[in-house]
């Protein structure tokens, strides 16, 4: 057992809703939050957890949207889209694959996770309900080599360590 998923806290959830998706007011991201559900893994023989939409979400064919949520520190967390999801609406994570170092928990941003999707359908709109499964994230043991000497420590989020 090697990480643990935990929410945010309510004004970090608050801010970056409010950044990605400014026509929720107060009490909607506050109802948002309070329902929050964790990533779990569906069945005992799963790799993935399943992570869930904290609101309903429509995308139009080519439209993107961020989402954010948090874990603690681990080995490397890989973050997919669900096959359904690709195969029906060429759903995918704009970077291809999310990978999510262990120290970026501990990031000035409390350790938020972007998962920026792309609806690549060219006629057909995604529509999903709020605590729907969207992406599933697998944790994956990695290695360093034996000449490595990073000692920088991991202050922002999404692309700060390329800053």
């Amino acid at each position: 057992r090697i990480a643990k998923f935990e929410k945010v806290s309510l004004q970090r959830f608050q801010q970056d809703l409010e950044k990605v998706c400014p026509w929720f007011d107060e009490a909607q991201s506050l109802r948002m939050y309070e329902s929050i559900q964790l990533p779990v893994r569906a069945t005992k023989g799963s790799a993935g957890y399943d992570f869930f939409l904290p609101f309903d979400l429509e995308l139009a064919p080519q439209e993107t949207i961020r989402i954010r949520c948090r874990m603690t520190p681990g080995w490397v967390l890989m973050l997919f889209p669900r096959s359904s999801l690709g195969t029906r609406y060429g759903l995918a994570l704009d970077n291809t694959v999310g990978i999510i170092d262990a120290d970026y928990y501990e990031a000035d941003n409390e350790g938020h996770i972007l998962i920026q999707l792309t609806n690549h359908s060219r006629e057909q709109k995604l529509q999903l309900q709020q605590a729907a499964a969207y992406v599933q994230g697998i944790f994956l043991p990695f290695g360093i080599t034996v000449d490595d000497d990073a000692v920088k420590k991991r202050i922002g989020g999404f692309g700060s360590t390329g800053s």
